[in-house]
């Protein structure tokens, strides 16, 4: 810049201005420059005064156009065409009475109108540029932040479904064993053939728990994503497939082989119609209200009902009277979210699930879409 404006002044020395006119195009050329780091700052006083300065001398144009290029990348694109305007007054001005010879004023004028024209819209083209760029650049860290949240969430949701399978499959085999390995401490005096029988059921139903448990990591391994191994209702998980309504037999089954009072009250219609999905939910809910009565009711009667039909709804009710705490005998640990999680994926099902006492009973009931 500092080169321009002695550009300029040297043309206007060789064109015969001398004396105090050329002093006072070397002090508007110094003013113009000192007034750039202004126009950085703050860009609408400081392209004013340039442009006073260039209605005042020639010397003072390289810096009156610098000013009006950096304030149209700074500011809006009317405060930019104002400044502009601003400008080719001020040249107008500095043509009336420092004519330039070489050229009629009326082309001069033209030609300064279209340089500040130029200058406005490169200005407006740059400060679009750089706002483009920053959103972009903002975009993409909202993107990689809306990335990370959901890869958390990903992480939150799959735990969820690890510690639910976890708990459905184990928390049942693991009180059976609790149930038996009691009655060995508690009747050492047992015929050693019941003693026998007892020791079996443990060391079978560890291996069962162990089978289990692998079948629940193989699950949680493979590609499918949908609720416990997809919604095709015969998918397996290490061979077997995952149980369904049509288990609920043998689960009570095992209840009683434990030495459980359960009473199943099954009027399901249809039961080979209800979706598989659906199945493997009910299956759930009944699983955990015996885990749950064995646990924290042992000894208790243990009703359970099913009723149903395609197009309706499938009713799930598990009721126990709640135990004597002067008989109650040791309680089997619990995390305490079993029914948390089964409310979870009662929900998930599209069902609604209900706890809580009543009448002197503990009652878990639930209510899950049958479509026709």
């Amino acid at each position: 810049m500092v080169v321009l404006v002695a550009v300029t002044v040297w043309a206007r020395c060789q064109s015969g201005v001398v004396g105090a006119v050329m002093a006072a195009d070397l002090a508007a050329g110094a003013a113009g420059c000192a007034l750039l780091p202004v126009v950085a700052r703050r860009p609408v006083p400081g392209a004013l005064a340039l442009a006073v300065l260039a209605a005042l001398s020639p010397a003072a144009t390289p810096p009156a156009t610098l000013g009006a290029l950096w304030a149209a990348e700074r500011r809006r694109f009317p405060v930019a065409a104002a400044l502009a305007a601003a400008g080719v007054a001020a040249h107008a001005v500095q043509g009336l009475w420092r004519p330039n010879g070489g050229i009629s004023y009326a082309w001069w004028l033209g030609l300064i109108t279209v340089a500040y024209g130029a200058l406005v819209g490169w200005g407006a083209l740059a400060r679009a540029r750089r706002a483009l760029v920053a959103s972009l650049r903002e975009r993409a860290a909202r993107a990689e932040a809306e990335q990370g949240r959901r890869v958390a969430e990903a992480r939150m949701l799959e735990r969820t479904r690890i510690a639910r399978e976890m708990h459905d499959v184990l928390a049942h085999r693991l009180s059976l064993l609790a149930t038996y390995a009691g009655a060995l401490e508690y009747r050492p005096d047992a015929p050693p053939e019941k003693l026998a029988r007892a020791a079996g059921v443990v060391r079978a139903g560890a291996h069962q728990a162990l089978d289990e448990l692998r079948e629940v990591i193989l699950l949680l391994r493979s590609d499918d994503d949908g609720e416990d191994g997809g919604d095709g209702g015969d998918g397996a998980a290490g061979g077997r497939p995952q149980p369904v309504l049509a288990d609920l037999p043998r689960l009570v089954a095992e209840s009683r082989d434990a030495g459980g009072r359960v009473r199943l009250s099954d009027r399901v219609v249809d039961p080979d119609a209800l979706p598989a999905a659906a199945g493997r939910t009910a299956y759930r809910v009944v699983q955990e209200g015996l885990t749950n009565a064995r646990k924290h009711a042992a000894g208790q009667p243990v009703r359970v009902a099913l009723e149903g039909r395609p197009g309706d709804r499938l009713e799930i009710a598990i009721s126990n009277p709640l135990p004597d705490p002067a008989a109650a005998g040791p309680a089997v640990p619990g995390s305490g979210t079993g029914l948390v999680g089964l409310t979870e994926r009662v929900r998930l099902a599209g069902g609604r699930l209900d706890h809580g006492t009543a009448s002197g009973e503990f009652r878990v009931r639930a209510w899950l879409p049958w479509p026709a």
